[in-house]
């Protein structure tokens, strides 16, 4: 029983079993596509914040990868919602196959409402999130509000996809909607000294101060693409852009590449929850 314990409780130090959770899938349109995905519960004392979605869907002739990372604040029901509810809502719009990044905005703004609407029954709280759609393994359209991030490495090069919503670069329009930015000592700058990022969804008693209105990006998928990563801040706030691709470059298998950085976070000691999906072109 103790060489058990404590093989636990080093599985535990490194984000394994109860603490975390993983998975890949691949394409069946696209066979050289495939995903993975890695999730560790940080050091705070509330439940775990990150949900995530990685799938392949089939829609009529059309195959859709669906990957997102939604980080919740004082909220995990939040999150959770946004996880069984915002790529429906995106799909409904009428326009998406013609006009996804206008079906994106419009989706998000719906969304943002009926949680709004819901406050209820969801709670206060609200989510930062990224979504990225990959579209017949040959379109990749990417939207977000808050901090999670898309980046995406082609010939050995990280590009963002998606923006960091700052509440310092958004100071003016925060102001304009009657709000503050505090830059506390020791701290970082927050919407009315309180949230951490200038857009998400929910957040009710901000939500005067705070947009929730998505950036929206769209890349072609070529023959140079080799991998995407969606993660959430407990990963950016320790790597850059371009460490996070340098670290996975030769991992071949997505899910082993999504933990790769979960750990690498981990020993930079990124004490947030850390979420991450790997989409890898081979």
């Amino acid at each position: 029983m103790a060489g058990k314990e404590i093989i636990h409780k080093m599985k535990e130090k490194v984000g394994i079993g109860s603490s975390a959770d993983s998975g890949k899938g691949k394409s069946k349109k696209s066979k050289h596509v495939t995903h993975g995905y890695h999730l560790v519960k940080g050091k705070s004392h509330h439940a775990m914040e990150d949900y995530i979605v990685a799938q392949f869907k089939q829609v009529d002739d059309n195959e859709l990868g669906l990957f997102a990372i939604y980080d919740g604040h004082l909220s995990h029901i939040i999150p959770d919602y946004l996880r069984s509810n915002l790529f429906d809502t995106i799909l409904k719009e009428p326009d998406f196959w013609t006009a996804p990044e206008n079906a994106m905005r419009r989706a998000y703004r719906i969304t943002d409402t009926t949680i709004l609407d819901k406050a209820a029954d969801l709670g206060s709280g609200g989510s930062t999130a990224v979504t990225a759609i990959l579209i017949n393994g040959q379109m990749l359209v990417v939207a977000n509000v808050g901090d999670s991030r898309a980046v995406i490495c082609k010939n050995g090069v990280a590009k963002q996809l998606s923006v960091d919503h700052e509440p310092n670069v958004e100071r003016e329009e925060i102001e304009r909607r009657g709000g503050f930015v505090s830059n506390f000592p020791g701290d970082v700058p927050r919407v009315d000294g309180q949230l951490a990022v200038a857009r998400a969804f929910g957040d009710k008693s901000l939500k005067e101060h705070l947009s929730s209105e998505p950036d929206v990006a769209k890349e072609m998928i070529d023959d140079d693409t080799e991998f995407i990563i969606l993660a959430s801040d407990g990963l950016w706030k320790v790597m850059s852009n371009q460490e996070a691709a340098d670290a996975i470059k030769n991992i071949k298998d997505a899910r082993s590449a999504a933990k790769r950085l979960t750990e690498e976070a981990l020993s930079r000691e990124s004490t947030d929850d850390i979420s991450c999906v790997v989409v890898k072109f081979l």
